[in-house]
């Protein structure tokens, strides 16, 4: 389908619940030549660090993602759009509500890995502010394909950079 000429959607992003595995399985079987089984998702999710975010557009998944809680980063392991929501700021949203989660003083970058073969992914994370900061050598268990870890650092809001410090916070710090 083609993708020109659509409007961009306004979706609702919200946390991923068992109802949605339906749809979130049929993405992933749409979006990735090797995808997660059912099984992937479940583990995933059960670990404590792991949350799941859909994008909804009238009541209907239309992109999901599931990432990790680390100290200092978030890292996400697996994000898709429907291919007909495609280029229509699905994407976009949903790493802008990721990318509002980083902070100074915590978590300061998002991590993840992109085949090198996935030259629109690439293209779509280097288009929001990620940079390829290293290749990572025969990094899938399902070919011997390289991957690119692409790193977003968080960017201080101007409000921030002009607010006083003062010297506890300094020691704070």
């Amino acid at each position: 389908m083609s993708t020109e000429g659509k409007q961009d959607v306004c979706v609702h992003i919200r946390w991923m619940i068992r109802r949605d595995m339906p749809e979130v399985l049929d993405i992933e079987g749409q979006g990735f030549e090797f995808p997660w089984s059912e099984e992937d998702f479940i583990r995933c999710l059960r670990q404590r660090n792991c949350i799941g975010m859909v994008a909804e557009f009238e009541e209907q998944v239309v992109g999901f993602m599931i990432y990790e809680l680390h100290k200092t980063r978030l890292h996400v392991l697996n994000f898709a759009v429907n291919p007909n929501f495609r280029r229509r700021a699905v994407g976009q949203a949903m790493m802008g509500k990721l990318v509002s989660k980083l902070s100074h003083q915590r978590r300061n970058r998002i991590l993840l890995e992109v085949r090198e073969t996935n030259l629109a992914a690439q293209l779509f994370f280097r288009n929001i502010g990620f940079r390829a900061v290293s290749v990572l050598r025969d990094f899938y268990d399902d070919t011997t394909e390289d991957a690119y870890l692409m790193q977003y650092t968080y960017q201080p809001v101007e409000a921030e950079d002009t607010m006083p410090v003062n010297r506890i916070t300094r020691l704070a710090g």
